[in-house]
């Protein structure tokens, strides 16, 4: 797959040993896989380009995916047993969540019913469209609460532009900026992928991850290419990524 004569090359030939620390690998719960049979897929799939850590964060979303402590780590258990009947070794599948800030997020945290990454990092969203009115009312509370927050995909978020000083100023409240591997190509679109470069190229990006939900998002992952600029950019990310997650 490595393109030894070309001026780019193929992104998933430096992900060997990654860490992928947001996907939607678990069956059945969100908008990922929806089977046991697709999460093993996914899995395998992930495998053959040496990916093997995952750790999975399925959405907690009010009225949409309420999910819990309990369906998570059932979700978790029916792979977990098709991996060991499948006599597949070497995966390593730990689980969290990505928590969407809603009106219901910061019972959550006072209810201790978050699920951290590590214990230590709390992945959380917001809407595509427009920021949610206790945004920063409910990511103040996270560090009081002990965890780090994380903001999943700040590229993806359409009201904010690519100039936006927004990402320098969650920067310096403490919010950590994980950037999606599929944001790198044109699978968002245009204006994203640009946005994803921008931030790369200010040094605001701290976290790589899939967020791959499903088998046409993996095929597309193998096809993405970069240069050597942007992958001197990518593997410092990466290699923090492992060193904190793995």
């Amino acid at each position: 797959m490595f393109q030894f004569f070309s001026k780019k090359k193929f992104l998933v030939d430096f992900l060997g040993g990654f860490v992928d620390m947001h996907n939607h690998i678990l069956p059945g719960i969100d908008d990922g896989a929806k089977t046991v049979e697709e999460s093993i897929a996914l899995i395998k799939g992930f495998s053959a380009i040496g990916i093997e850590k995952f750790i999975a964060t399925p959405h907690m979303m009010h009225h949409y995916y309420p999910n819990d402590h309990e369906s998570i780590h059932s979700a978790r258990e029916k792979v977990l047993d098709s991996l060991l009947s499948q006599g597949i070794a070497g995966i390593s599948l730990d689980i969290a969540a990505e928590h969407m800030i809603d009106d219901n997020f910061e019972f959550l945290l006072e209810q201790k019913k978050v699920m951290p990454i590590k214990n230590r990092y709390l992945l959380i969203e917001m809407s595509y469209l427009q920021p949610p009115i206790n945004f920063d009312q409910a990511v103040e509370k996270i560090p009081s609460h002990h965890y780090f927050p994380i903001l999943a995909h700040p590229e993806r978020y359409s009201f904010l532009n690519q100039n936006s000083s927004k990402f320098t100023k969650f920067r310096n409240k403490g919010i950590l900026l994980q950037l999606n591997l599929l944001s790198l190509g044109e699978y968002y679109g245009k204006d994203v992928q640009k946005k994803a470069h921008i931030l790369l190229n200010k040094r605001l990006i701290d976290y790589m991850a899939s967020d791959i939900h499903n088998a046409q998002q993996l095929e597309y992952l193998k096809e993405i290419q970069v240069n050597d600029q942007q992958l001197r950019l990518l593997l410092p990310i990466i290699e923090k990524t492992n060193h904190d997650f793995g």
